[in-house]
């Protein structure tokens, strides 16, 4: 049964900084791409970042240079670092995986919130 357990949401002021990151279990981590999407009250779901097995990320403009995922394999988990962040970025972040096989799976989300 594949498990992602994503944590790291919270409340911070513009400007501040989080790391969520996603632990995911029962599934090939090294070999699959993972990434984070974001989805705000009426808003329809936003990738934010992807990275693929082989390292390579892409982000929208929305988040370029503010926004870094990592992942480490040996502790099959996914980061988001989230610098800079503006009251917009508030939404619920979920971690999503896709198998070598093409077979995707959601975490549950997690709440960040970005207000003074």
């Amino acid at each position: 049964q594949v498990q992602l357990l994503e944590s790291g949401g919270g409340l911070v002021q513009p400007g501040g900084s989080l790391r969520l990151s996603c632990a995911a279990d029962g599934i090939g981590f090294s070999s699959a791409t993972m990434g984070w999407y974001r989805q705000a009250p009426g808003k329809q779901r936003e990738l934010v970042g992807r990275m693929t097995s082989g390292g390579t990320t892409n982000y929208p403009d929305s988040v370029k240079g503010r926004f870094t995922i990592s992942r480490d394999n040996a502790k099959n988990t996914l980061y988001l670092q989230m610098n800079s962040l503006k009251p917009e970025d508030t939404a619920v972040y979920y971690c999503q995986v896709t198998t070598v096989v093409g077979v995707g799976y959601w975490g549950q989300g997690t709440q960040v919130t970005v207000s003074s």
